[in-house]
């Protein structure tokens, strides 16, 4: 049986395989072009992705031999290190370090995807491998669309990433919603959304109050979304914005420049 996790990691490979082929035909000018993530060039977006990949690997191995997660000191470490790479070292040396924790998620047996604990010190509890998993998949996958966007307008978020993560968000993902969200941006009252997404097709309920959060569908919704599911999750990041929002996204109840205002992204 497949699982969650399996198919988190699953499109973990198939987002590593796809986004370093792509680089890896990418020159300097390539490297320095603005990416679809606010400030930063293509080459910045590849080393905070590196980066990232080895402080997850350095939190999974640590949870393997039973410890805590580094710390906030070993975190800034890496960054100044990468940091201080040229665009060229920052994009081949995120292919490898990326390689490295999508092979260590990929050989975790099934019984330690289920069971196994991570001690991070940014969430209050153990999480599991899913939560860690999920985490870094939203991040790359958001992040590869960063990289394409700058030179295909067209670019979307791989689908076998969109598949998992619309999955994620209100499962092992429900938090970040509330620590993105910012329900201010609406009338201050509490309104329920009801989301319809297609590719793969679900209904999700969201409440906007004092915070956003995933809530049972309610009918009748105050406002409604319809949109594939890919253009939900840009949304949900702050990458909705009107030159690469699909025409097949539809909103009554608000108007869709609302909902970007209560996803600004981070």
């Amino acid at each position: 049986m497949t699982t969650l996790t399996d198919r988190t990691i699953a499109a973990l490979r198939t987002g590593h395989d796809d986004l370093t082929a792509f680089v890896s035909g990418l020159d300097g000018d390539g490297l320095a072009r603005p990416s679809g993530s606010s400030e930063w060039t293509v080459a910045q977006v590849l080393s905070h992705l590196g980066s990232g990949a080895e402080i997850g690997l350095a939190a999974l191995r640590s949870a393997l031999a039973g410890d805590d997660a580094p710390g906030q000191e070993f975190n800034e470490a890496v960054w100044n290190r990468w940091n201080a790479k040229s665009p060229a070292e920052q994009a081949a040396d995120f292919a490898g370090a990326d390689a490295e924790l999508v092979a260590a998620y990929e050989s975790l047996d099934v019984g330690t995807r289920e069971r196994l604990e991570i001690r991070l010190g940014f969430l209050p509890n153990p999480a599991d491998v899913a939560l860690v998993a999920g985490m870094r998949l939203n991040e790359a996958a958001l992040h590869a669309w960063d990289v394409r966007i700058a030179f295909d307008p067209r670019a979307a978020v791989a689908s076998d990433a969109v598949e998992a993560l619309t999955d994620l968000y209100p499962g092992p993902l429900d938090f970040l919603v509330g620590f993105i969200g910012q329900p201010d941006a609406l009338d201050p009252r509490q309104t329920t959304l009801r989301v319809e997404t297609r590719e793969p097709e679900r209904t999700l309920g969201l409440t906007l109050g004092e915070t956003v959060g995933f809530s049972r569908v309610t009918e009748p919704a105050d406002i409604v979304l319809s949109a594939p599911a890919e253009a939900w999750l840009r949304l949900l990041t702050g990458r909705l914005d009107p030159r690469y929002t699909p025409g097949s996204v539809t909103v009554t109840g608000v108007t869709l420049d609302d909902l970007r205002q209560v996803f600004p992204g981070l």
